[in-house]
């Protein structure tokens, strides 16, 4: 526990970051409250680190509003806000080596399914709490952008969201038309942002420790007039100052490394639900192409 009685985000269990606290409590916050929400998750999470008169300076509003909206989110005061908001800004940071401490000791005789059933438990566990906390008009505004063929969507991850990225892009290619990989060495990637206008939609993939060529590049796009959509973990990529829509999912597991399964179970669940809600539209296309890959390739099936 931080000081105050405020809880630390770097724990096992339900122990949400700033960040999903306030999407969670949205709805329960006045116009006025909303104000420090936007600016705090414009710049997240420096912005809550300011003086408490300086945050409302940059708000537009009273340090009353400060306090009441701070007491919305859980904590008994600006101090305890502060003081998980630092937590939370070293654990952006962290590093493989960082992470964990030695490996932790099992009790006699366990073995390793014991470690299996730990990390399957924790990944659920993202899965669900990432799902709870995401709000749900944020994720119908997300699937309307993506079923507007009007739209060029790019989709772009980081050096192992990349994968994710990749796994998106070929099921929402065969959905619909004007899709576009952002691939290659970052240098080629300024090829992509030449045809990036109001008609293009970004969806970026991208967790701590957030690649700075990433970032630069959903900031270009933004510049351009692309509406862009990211996928955090909870700690929020610095992109989320771009962003029009940011969906944050857990990453937390035990072990050095941070897990993509709540980011693929997203990555399912919008292709899955866009799928659903479109199918009659995407049946055709679908038709199309199995005719078209018996022909041309010897495949008939998509998958």
């Amino acid at each position: 526990m931080a000081a105050g009685g405020s809880e630390t985000c770097s724990q096992g269990g339900d122990n949400p970051s700033v960040a999903e606290r306030i999407h969670r409590r949205l709805d329960q916050l006045t116009r006025a409250e909303r104000k420090p929400a936007r600016v705090l998750l414009a710049n997240y999470p420096l912005a809550g680190l300011d003086p408490l008169a300086e945050f409302a300076g940059r708000a537009g509003v009273s340090h009353p509003t400060i306090l009441r909206f701070v007491a919305k989110l859980g904590f008994s005061g600006y101090p305890p806000f502060q003081a998980t908001l630092r937590d939370e800004l070293k654990a952006r940071l962290k590093s493989p080596l960082a992470k964990r401490g030695p490996p932790e000791a099992l009790p006699a005789g366990a073995g390793q399914q014991d470690f299996l059933s730990r990390f399957a438990d924790a990944v659920c566990d993202n899965i669900r709490q990432s799902i709870a906390a995401l709000p749900r008009a944020e994720f119908d505004a997300v699937l309307t952008l993506l079923a507007d063929t009007g739209n060029t969507v790019y989709v772009l991850g980081g050096r192992f969201t990349d994968a994710i990225a990749t796994y998106f892009y070929r099921h929402l290619r065969v959905l619909r038309a004007r899709v576009q990989h952002v691939t290659g060495p970052p240098v080629s990637w300024s090829e992509y942002l030449l045809d990036m206008d109001r008609d293009a939609v970004l969806v970026v993939f991208d967790v701590r420790r957030y690649q700075d060529e990433v970032v630069q590049f959903a900031a270009e796009a933004a510049g351009r007039g692309a509406c862009v959509l990211l996928v955090t973990d909870q700690w929020l990529s610095p992109i989320a100052s771009a962003a029009r829509h940011v969906l944050a999912m857990r990453i937390e597991v035990p072990s050095n490394w941070d897990s993509a399964g709540a980011l693929t179970a997203l990555a399912e669940a919008l292709i899955a639900a866009l799928s659903n809600r479109h199918w009659g539209r995407f049946e055709t296309r679908i038709r199309e192409l199995e005719g078209l890959r018996a022909r041309v390739g010897g495949q008939g099936a998509v998958d």
